[in-house]
């Protein structure tokens, strides 16, 4: 999966007024004492065995207390010294930072030291079970496609390409349109288009990645879902920002998949998602 593809970025949306009231609003803004203490860089290959291809992460992450907030990048866009310098430095002025995806690993770690995922009553904890890689990218799958609202046959815009995710869409007697920057074919020969914008009209839910919040594209996901005029419900699997899009929840994300660090592709081993269903985010 690389980055999520657009067509534009829209400068005023509920992720920019979100950021700003975190960075203005005395109620919400951080204290001058929560401070990143550690920020590090991710960089992945993956090739599942049995797959014909492959892709690479690049994944920002901040730690603020026992929280780990994190932001997925095009590989190489992000200079690691940028993130490096974030560490001793308070989140109040990393929302301010000139990197977006900074912005978003910086509010994601800050969000979730103050409501982990863990003790969210919203949320519906689900272990994945230990294996290889594509045995958990399969389960992952399964329960992220869980929560998209699609009416049977029903077709799906998937912003992000993932595979696994397409698998688990097809079991579910789903069809899809697979969207992504870079476009190509998925692991099947199928063309992957790459202006989601064009294809709204032709689907009934929409499936997005996470790294939407930290591209800039995510705002202009709402207004044109909003635009339509029609109910086109939006499922979000995140690993970047997962708990900046709980603040998005009933505001442009009908249901979230949240996955903090550590992710499923860095442990073979047992681990949670947390799943928020859309009737129970409202």
């Amino acid at each position: 999966m690389t980055a999520t593809s657009a067509i534009g970025t829209a400068t005023n949306g509920r992720l920019a007024a979100l950021l700003e009231r975190y960075r203005t609003d005395p109620a919400r803004r951080p204290a001058r004492d929560v401070v990143v203490s550690v920020a590090f860089t991710t960089s992945q290959g993956v090739r599942h065995g049995g797959r014909s291809g492959g892709y690479r992460n690049q994944v920002i992450s901040l730690r603020v207390g026992a929280a780990t907030g994190s932001c997925a990048v095009e590989p190489g866009s992000v200079d690691p010294e940028i993130v490096h310098a974030c560490a001793g430095v308070a989140v109040a002025d990393l929302l301010h930072h000139a990197e977006i995806a900074v912005q978003i690993a910086a509010l994601d770690a800050y969000l979730t030291h103050q409501r982990p995922h863990s003790g969210e009553p919203r949320a519906v904890t689900v272990q994945l079970d230990s294996g290889d890689s594509l045995q958990r990218s399969l389960a992952r799958a399964h329960h992220v496609t869980g929560l998209v609202d699609a009416p049977p046959d029903g077709r799906v815009l998937v912003i992000g390409v993932v595979n696994s995710l397409l698998v688990s869409l097809r079991e579910r007697g789903l069809r899809y349109v697979p969207c992504d920057l870079k476009g190509g074919t998925t692991e099947w020969g199928e063309p992957i288009v790459t202006d989601f914008a064009e294809h709204l009209d032709e689907c009934d839910a929409v499936l997005a990645s996470g790294m939407m919040l930290g591209n800039g594209t995510v705002d202009t996901l709402f207004a044109r879902v909003a635009r339509s005029g029609r109910r086109l419900p939006v499922t979000m699997f995140a690993q970047s920002g997962a708990a900046v899009a709980r603040e998005l929840l009933g505001r442009g994300i009908d249901a979230l998949s949240a996955e903090p660090y550590p992710f499923f592709w860095l442990t073979g081993d047992a681990g949670p998602i947390y799943l928020y269903h859309g009737s129970r985010a409202r």
